[in-house]
């Protein structure tokens, strides 16, 4: 479970819907490793929840200048979501979603 509060709005994995996940099939020791889940809010806003290791979008900077694996929460736009969708699930998720889309 993961809960952020960001820009003044809750994200929250626990009461948000799940929608898909994605991994890139990398070892969790791997810099670019990076997993991640898609989530509606009951707003209708999408957020991803992911991690990732230190040379994906999900890294962590130290204090030294370092970036080593993290953990994060990304608001997303519907397009954004429906690329998301569009790229890592299938036609039938995608419609499932979002509805059907012309031919």
């Amino acid at each position: 479970m993961a809960k952020m509060i960001i820009n003044g709005k809750l994200y929250n994995t626990e009461t948000a819907t799940y929608v898909g996940g994605y991994s890139n099939g990398l070892s969790i020791n791997d810099f670019n490793y990076y997993d991640e889940e898609l989530y509606r809010k009951r707003t209708g806003e999408y957020f991803l929840s992911g991690e990732g290791g230190p040379l994906t979008k999900y890294a962590e900077y130290l204090d030294d200048g370092c970036r080593t694996y993290g953990k994060d929460i990304l608001p997303i736009s519907i397009e954004e979501a429906k690329r998301w969708v569009e790229f890592h699930m299938s036609a039938e998720d995608y419609i499932d979603e979002f509805g059907d889309v012309e031919e």
